[in-house]
């Protein structure tokens, strides 16, 4: 039952906790902000969070969590459809927001308040059990309306010391980032774990180089990011030596949310000197494995399994795999403190979720190298491709087209075919849109590099492939 922020009560109240853009907070004006606010919504089971890159939210989670209620984040970009969804099936008691928010119609009927981060109360310093939620955060819902995934205390806080124990994270780092807060990198890693360790975060408001730049040369010690924001850095280094040296600079630079291709990567390091560090979680799972601080920080992998989690890959019937050879690609199951209790009023999914013994089934394929490195190939329902008798990971093919200096974007799936049961169909972003290559040479160009069996049949050509929030290419958008 210990506290998520101990900071809020140990940390001297003038060190930095949070800055968006040129407004900030100290650990302080935290603790009184959130206390004043955990007062006024004392009691509440849900809340709901209007979850823009702003102070605000910030507020808003910590002071729901101090209060022993669930925070329910909400997109300012969702739609109302999705968000009426959302909130009858969470039924909030409230709605936090700033002050001058706009709210869309389907929060008209909620108790809103509004969240003043200058306002001075106590904590409430009560004893919340650590199996109680502290947030639900809705999937992305692909295969129907969201679900909302119930991450108890427990999760967010073995998951952030883990990460503790992985990268080396301290009081003393200082993060930097501009990742949007509805979803768990952005809020859980990137808001909560600073505060857990007592130390500072600095968000952009929106992601630039010119700003990650500006940041790591005042002194942060971490950036994180997603692949897109990855790639644009990649593509900016020839032309903004001052963004190599400040990056060159950084303790620890975390990619995550999708895979960062190996090109990408390469191209960090010829210009800094920095290896992308990658991590792979889930909402429901929080984080599972990392690459870690002290580790071989390994192109295209997401490392080893963080303490406390256990992994495995199992073959479609459900059998684990009984040895790693690199090769064989099998589904990713963990079990662990840092799981999710269930899916909201969804005991049915919540049931096919799990297995009998209470492995989580992720959907996620994978291989593992023999000394426990994972490397993702895709998702099970979009990504493996049975094709002429074998399983092939969508993953490290687009890796191999993004090793084509004609490409720019890429993106893989399987679609019928009589004879080999799925072929392999690239959809490809060409960097000269006046000069593609070739569908015969990207064919042999991937079968140059893995194998010719896993070499493309057909060829795509696209001004900009369809992606999410995150950053997560919208492979169900490219079929259609």
């Amino acid at each position: 039952m210990s506290s998520l922020f101990p900071a809020l009560v140990d940390a001297p109240a003038g060190r930095a906790a949070l800055r968006f853009g040129d407004r900030a907070l100290t650990y302080g004006e935290l603790g009184a902000a959130a206390g004043a606010l955990a007062a006024r919504i004392g009691g509440a089971g849900r809340v709901a969070v209007w979850a823009t890159p702003a102070l605000e939210t910030a507020v808003a989670v910590v002071a729901a969590l101090e209060a022993g209620a669930a925070a329910v984040p909400l997109n300012p970009k969702s739609g109302d459809r999705e968000l009426g969804h959302i909130l009858s099936d969470s039924a909030p008691s409230v709605v936090l927001a700033a002050p001058g928010d706009e709210l869309p119609a389907p929060l008209a009927g909620l108790e809103r308040v509004d969240v003043d981060v200058h306002a001075a109360g106590e904590l409430p310093g009560t004893e919340v059990p650590d199996e109680q939620a502290a947030l639900v955060v809705y999937t992305s819902g692909t295969t129907g309306p969201p679900k909302g995934a119930v991450i108890p205390r427990r999760a967010v806080a073995h998951t952030l010391d883990a990460l503790a124990d992985a990268w080396q994270w301290t009081g003393e780092d200082v993060l930097v980032h501009g990742l949007p807060l509805f979803h768990v990198h952005g809020l859980v890693l990137g808001v909560l774990g600073p505060l857990r360790r007592g130390g500072s975060l600095r968000h952009l408001g929106r992601f630039g180089t010119e700003g990650v730049a500006r940041e790591l040369d005042e002194g942060a010690t971490m950036l994180f990011g997603v692949p897109t924001m990855y790639h644009r850095i990649a593509q900016a280094l020839p032309e903004e030596p001052g963004l190599a040296q400040a990056l060159g600079k950084a303790r620890l630079l975390v990619s995550g949310s999708a895979a960062l291709p190996v090109h990408d990567h390469e191209r960090i390091t010829a210009a800094t000197g920095q290896r992308v560090v990658e991590r792979y979680g889930m909402t429901e799972t929080l984080m599972n494995t990392s690459v870690r601080a002290d580790g071989e920080r390994r192109a295209g992998t997401v490392g080893v399994p963080l303490p406390g989690v256990e992994l495995r890959l199992v073959e479609e019937d459900g059998t684990p795999l009984t040895s790693y050879d690199g090769e064989s690609v099998g589904e990713i199951q963990v079990r662990g403190p840092n799981l999710f209790t269930e899916y909201l009023n969804r005991p049915d999914a919540t049931r096919d979720a799990f297995t009998a013994d209470g492995w989580f089934r992720t959907g996620d394929m994978a291989v593992r190298d023999p000394d426990g490195y994972v490397r993702i190939v895709g998702r099970k329902a979009t990504d493996l491709i049975k094709s002429g008798g074998y399983k092939i990971g969508a993953g490290e093919i687009e890796n191999a087209l993004l090793e084509h200096p004609g490409v720019r974007e890429a993106a893989v799936t399987g679609e019928p075919d009589a004879d080999l049961g799925e072929r392999i169909v690239a959809w490809v972003v060409p960097a000269d849109p006046q000069a593609p290559p070739s569908a015969d040479e990207l064919a042999d160009h991937v079968a140059g590099r893995l194998a010719p069996h896993k070499r493309p049949r057909r060829v795509h050509y696209l001004d900009v492939l369809p992606r999410n929030d995150m950053g997560k290419i919208m492979k169900r958008a490219l079929g259609a």
